[in-house]
């Protein structure tokens, strides 16, 4: 069996300043991730070629373009019809979190998150994925 990639560059996206600022010093100094952080879902798309990150870490709710047509917009990509992505939001209903992985989402993190196990929770995410290098 072939070793599994490392999780190491993550594309952040998030409309909240405080939430995105919170999010990525967790990820970074708790997680020791290399985080690309895009505020807008079209500063997502615009970055994703440039960073090739292994995960997106996307929020739902966005003005202008949300998480879903983020992900719609990052899939057409080269590189982005199969990246990992995990949702975060606060409307963590079942039917949500299913439509939500019906999109190819690994899974969803419900909003408020606790910083301290922000990274802990997307390295199980990770490791829980049946994909390989």
């Amino acid at each position: 069996m072939p070793p599994r990639r490392p999780l190491q560059k993550i594309l952040y996206v998030e409309d909240e300043k405080d939430i995105r600022t919170v999010a990525c010093m967790a990820l970074e100094m708790v997680g020791g991730f290399t985080v690309r952080a895009c505020s807008t879902g079209g500063d997502a798309v615009n970055a994703f070629a440039e960073f090739g990150p292994d995960l997106v870490l996307l929020d739902v709710m966005m003005p202008e373009l949300d998480g879903p047509a983020t992900l719609a917009r990052i899939r057409v990509l080269a590189g982005g019809e199969a990246i990992p992505v995990v949702f975060m939001t606060a409307k963590v209903q079942q039917h949500e979190v299913a439509g939500l992985k019906d999109l190819g989402a690994l899974d969803v993190i419900a909003k408020p998150f606790d910083p301290m196990t922000l990274s802990a929770s997307i390295r199980t995410i990770w490791d829980a994925a049946a994909f390989r290098e």
